[in-house]
C-alpha cells in the first residue's frame, strides 16, 4: 500500500473546543454526524477531562479524520497526550480561542519544529 493511498480516506478535519469554536467550524462546513459518531466535542465547564482524553484518543485513532484542531487552552488540561502524539496523520493542531490567549512556547507543534532545529 503506497502512502497515498493510506491516507486518501482521511476527509474529516475534527475539533475539540468551546462552543464559539466549535460552532464557528460547523457553520464553516466540518461537521460529520454518522449515528453515534461525531467529529466535534464541544468542551465547557462540566466536560471531564477524562472525556477530552477519551475523544482525543478516539479522533487521533479514526482512519477517517486528516485533521485534530483543538483549543490550546484545553490541550493544556491533556497536555501529555497531545505532546505524546506523534504520527503524521491526524496531524494535530492548537488554535487560539476568543477568551484565552494563544501562547505560542505551548504549541507542541512549534515545540518539535524548534528541536528539529535544534532551538
Amino acid at each position: 500500500m503506497t502512502s497515498q493511498t493510506a491516507y486518501k480516506d482521511r476527509n474529516f478535519i475534527a475539533v475539540i473546543g468551546d462552543e464559539d469554536s466549535v460552532t464557528g467550524l460547523l457553520l464553516a462546513g466540518i461537521g460529520h454526524v454518522e449515528g453515534t459518531k461525531k467529529n466535534f466535542l464541544v468542551v465547557d465547564s462540566k466536560t471531564t477531562i477524562s472525556k477530552i482524553e477519551e475523544t482525543f484518543i478516539e479522533f487521533t485513532k479514526r482512519k477517517d479524520i486528516a485533521i485534530v484542531l483543538i483549543n490550546q487552552h484545553i490541550a493544556e488540561d491533556i497536555r501529555q497526550l497531545v505532546d505524546d502524539h506523534d504520527q503524521a496523520f491526524p496531524t494535530v493542531l492548537e488554535i487560539p480561542s476568543k477568551d484565552h490567549q494563544y501562547d505560542p512556547e505551548k504549541d507542541s507543534v512549534l515545540k518539535r519544529v524548534q528541536r528539529l532545529f535544534g532551538e
